[in-house]
C-alpha cells in the first residue's frame, strides 16, 4: 500500500515545455481486485446459460405461459440466485423486484406490468455513489415477430451471456467490501424498446441519485471473428453527450472535448484497468454510442445524464441472433448455447469485475474542474475537493491520442500550474485518489474564463 500523498495547498510543477513527465510508477496490483479475475468461473457461467435458455422463450410479454417457461419463470429464478448468493454473504446483497407498469407502446400492444431483478452490494462508506452493471433478461424472435411470445427464443447470446456476467460477478464480489455502492441488474424489456433500463434511469434520475458509471452487457458470448490468439471485445461509447445543452455545445466546439464526454471517460477507465488485470483479452474502444441502427440499455441512462458504454462481442452472427430455432439449407439457426464461449463470458466478467472493482474502491471523481484560459503557455488547473481523497493525479494527452498517455500525481491540492505546458496543445483532466492510490475517474476541465473570436 502507498503512502498517503502530502497534505499541500497548490502546487506548481516544473514540467519541460515540450516533452510531458512520464506516469507515475505502477502501483502493486490490488489484491482485492485481482482475486475476482481468479474466482470467476467458466462452468458456473455456462450452468447459467443453459438454465436461461431452459425457459424456452423470455420474450417480456410472456407473462402466461406454461409452468418453468416463459419470462416470468426466469425472472423468479433469477430472483432466487440473487438470494441464494446474498445468503452465502451473510445477506450483505439487497434483492428487490423493480416492478412498474408499462403503458401501451409500439411493441408493447396492452398495458402490462414489466419487472426488473436487481439486488445491491451497500457501499460502506460512501453508499450514495452508485455504479450499475447490468444485462437483459428478455430474449425474442424479432427478425421473424417482434410480438411472437409462444416461439423458442433461447436467447443464449444476446442476452443471457450479459445476465451470466452480472450473476457471476454478485457470486464473486458480494464476499468483498467497496466504499460505493454497485448495483447488479437483470432488466426486462431490452427487446421491446429498452424499457426496464428507461425505467431505472427515470427512478434514479427522479430522486437525483449519484450514479457515477452504468455498464451493459448486451451480446457478449462469442469470440468469433477475432484474432484466435487474442479474443476482442469491443466498447462502445458515446462522444457529444446524449443531454448536452446548446451553452455546452457552445463552450465543447470552443475548447473541443468531443471525445472527452463521461462516458469516453469510462470507457478509457475500463480499459485500462482491463489491461492491468486482465491478460488474453483486448478491450477494444469504438468510439460511438452504439452499432448502426441499434441500440442498447446504455442509452436511456445517458439520455437521463449518466455515464454509460456498452460491452459487446466483436463480430455478432446474425443466424444466431433473434432468429426461430431452424435448419434451412444445412445451416442452423437460432441463439442456442453451442455458439456461447463460456470462457469468453468469463473474460467478460472479469473484464467488467476488475473495473467495477476499481470504480467503487476509489473516491469520487472530481467536480468542478476548471482551466485556466488566459493567454498563457502555463496551464492551471482547479477543482473541488473529494470527500476521502488522499491526494489527485493530472492527465494529459496529445489532442490526437485516443486513451491518456502522461500523468503525474500532485498532491492533496485543489489548484496546479504547469508552467511550458499549454493547454493548446494537449488535453487535460484529473482524478481523485486514496491513500492506497486507487483512481478515479477522469474529469475533463471546462474553461475558467473562455476566450473566444
Amino acid at each position: 500500500m502507498r503512502h498517503p500523498i502530502p497534505l499541500l495547498v497548490a502546487a506548481t510543477l516544473a514540467l519541460p515545455v515540450v516533452a510531458s513527465a512520464a506516469p507515475p510508477a505502477a502501483l502493486p496490483e490490488d489484491a482485492q481486485i485481482a482475486r475476482i479475475v481468479a474466482e470467476v468461473s467458466p462452468p458456473r457461467i455456462e450452468a447459467t446459460v443453459r438454465k436461461l435458455v431452459s425457459f424456452g422463450t423470455r420474450h417480456t410479454l410472456s407473462q402466461d405461459t406454461a409452468p418453468g417457461r416463459g419470462i416470468a419463470a426466469a425472472v423468479a429464478w433469477v430472483r432466487s440466485e440473487f438470494e441464494g448468493i446474498s445468503r452465502e454473504s451473510g445477506g450483505r446483497l439487497q434483492v428487490r423486484l423493480d416492478r412498474f407498469a408499462q403503458p401501451k407502446a409500439e411493441r408493447v400492444p396492452t398495458p402490462t406490468t414489466l419487472t426488473n431483478v436487481l439486488a445491491v452490494l451497500p457501499g460502506t462508506s460512501d453508499p450514495e455513489r452508485i455504479y450499475v452493471v447490468s444485462g437483459h433478461l428478455d430474449s425474442c424472435v424479432c427478425t421473424q415477430d417482434v410480438l411472437d411470445t409462444t416461439s423458442d427464443a433461447p436467447g443464449a447470446d444476446d442476452d443471457a451471456s450479459g445476465v451470466a456476467v452480472v450473476l457471476e460477478l454478485a457470486r464473486v464480489m458480494a464476499k468483498q467490501r467497496y466504499p460505493a455502492t454497485i448495483v447488479f441488474a437483470a432488466v426486462v424489456g431490452e427487446e421491446q424498446g429498452l424499457l426496464g433500463a428507461a425505467h431505472m434511469a427515470e427512478t434514479y434520475r427522479a430522486t437525483n441519485a449519484s450514479v457515477e458509471a452504468m455498464i451493459t452487457n448486451d451480446i457478449v458470448g462469442s469470440s468469433a471473428g477475432a484474432p484466435a490468439d487474442r479474443p476482442v471485445l469491443r466498447l462502445f461509447s458515446e462522444g457529444v453527450p446524449s443531454d448536452e445543452g446548446e451553452a455546452q455545445a457552445r463552450v465543447r466546439r470552443s475548447i473541443g472535448g468531443e471525445n472527452d464526454a463521461p462516458s469516453r471517460q469510462l470507457a478509457r477507465y475500463l480499459k485500462q484497468t482491463a489491461d492491468r488485470y486482465v491478460s488474453g483479452i483486448d478491450v477494444r474502444l469504438v468510439w460511438r454510442r452504439d452499432r448502426y441502427s441499434r441500440g442498447g440499455d446504455h442509452i436511456p441512462f445517458l439520455q437521463k445524464g449518466y455515464p454509460a458504454v456498452r460491452f459487446t462481442e466483436y463480430q455478432e452472427d446474425y443466424r444466431h441472433q433473434h432468429q426461430r430455432v431452424r435448419v434451412e439449407a444445412g445451416v442452423r439457426y437460432g441463439d442456442l448455447p453451442e455458439f456461447v464461449d463460456f470462457k469468453y463470458v468469463a473474460q467478460v466478467a472479469r473484464v467488467n469485475g476488475v473495473g467495477l472493482a476499481s470504480l467503487a474502491s476509489a473516491p469520487a471523481a472530481p467536480r468542478g474542474v476548471t482551466i485556466d484560459g488566459r493567454l498563457s503557455n502555463d496551464t492551471a488547473l482547479s477543482w473541488q475537493a473529494v470527500p476521502g481523497a488522499a491526494g489527485y493525479r493530472v492527465l494529459w494527452r496529445d489532442t490526437a491520442a485516443p486513451v491518456w498517455t502522461d500523468a503525474r500525481d500532485v498532491g492533496n491540492v485543489t489548484t496546479v500550474t504547469l508552467p511550458g505546458l499549454s493547454k493548446d496543445n494537449v488535453f487535460f483532466a484529473v482524478q481523485a485518489l486514496d491513500a492506497a492510490g486507487h483512481a478515479s475517474l477522469a474529469s475533463f476541465p471546462q474553461p475558467a474564463n473562455l476566450r473566444t473570436r
